[in-house]
């Protein structure tokens, strides 16, 4: 699974672009473009695929996704009715937007630094993703230099906010890794495609035409992380997914994800996500 590279159609003259996307699904192709992509998921649920990272998105997510992150969106599958089922509106822009050196401003150092941590993802949370949410719809309905300084307050906002998530373990670079990111992707894709199932360390090690213990050393230095480790962390994020769904209970979620022993579940939950499936699935109802 190559990422392709994709071109953002900025008008000449203007500083970024909305867009919104209002499609049956998202655009399924693993893809990255040179400009930074804020993104707010109207409606639709599914994985986000970032880089080596995989996590869930439903509807209320905004993310901010850097510049040449290879990214895709993958809806849930869903029934043909007819009707469009993934909408999201993005603004598209990159750090010469506003000029050369802009964004090197001492004033804006915060934002610059927001701007970096980009490459590795970051997902907007709590009351500051319904502040987004309002800003987005503000900029979209602006005009003129209101709709430049919008955009501007809504950068500042989220680089002094201590609600903003940052996604991935490592950034993303893709110019160093042409040569080995397709192996790590058609990895990732099996796991996508799989993490249902018991899945080997062989056969991944396969997939990627290397030896397991070559393989082991490969996965660790390019995600900083073991395959087991990114494969529990997977497998929980679906599991939160379906928990919060409440159409399966706790045991049948565990099988569905692809944990084969249910006392292994509820510790690799309470590790990743500080909380018990039952308490998990508590909290979702409080909030």
């Amino acid at each position: 699974m190559k990422a392709l590279p994709f071109k953002i159609p900025i008008q000449e003259g203007d500083a970024f672009r909305i867009q919104v996307d209002e499609l049956p699904q998202f655009y399924d192709r693993f893809h990255h473009h040179p400009e930074i992509q804020l993104t707010w998921i109207v409606e639709s649920s599914g994985t986000l695929l970032l880089g080596t990272t995989i996590t869930a998105f439903e509807p209320g997510d905004v993310f901010i996704i850097g510049a040449q992150v290879p990214h895709r969106f993958k809806n849930n599958v869903q029934e043909n009715t007819g009707a469009k089922f993934a909408k999201s509106i993005s603004i598209f822009f990159d750090e010469q937007s506003f000029g050369n050196g802009f964004f090197d401003l001492t004033e804006l150092k915060e934002v610059k630094d927001l701007l970096q941590k980009a490459d590795q993802g970051i997902r907007i949370k709590g009351p500051m993703r319904l502040q987004a949410i309002e800003e987005i719809q503000r900029i979209q309905s602006s005009n003129g230099l209101q709709k430049i300084l919008s955009f501007l307050q809504l950068l500042g906002k989220f680089a002094s906010s201590d609600e903003v998530s940052i996604i991935s373990s490592v950034p993303f670079d893709l110019e160093t890794s042409r040569v080995e990111n397709e192996k790590l992707e058609r990895v990732v894709q099996y796991v996508l495609e799989n993490y249902e199932q018991r899945i080997m360390l062989d056969e991944v090690a396969a997939i990627a035409n290397l030896s397991v213990s070559a393989f082991c050393r490969f996965f660790k230095l390019r995600t900083r992380k073991t395959f087991s480790r990114f494969l529990n962390e997977f497998r929980i994020s679906m599991a939160g997914k379906l928990l919060t769904s409440r159409e399966q209970s706790i045991s049948e979620v565990c099988y569905a994800v692809g944990f084969r022993n249910l006392s292994n579940f509820n510790r690799q939950f309470k590790e990743f996500t500080g909380f018990t499936p039952s308490q998990y699935v508590k909290q979702y109802i409080s909030d």
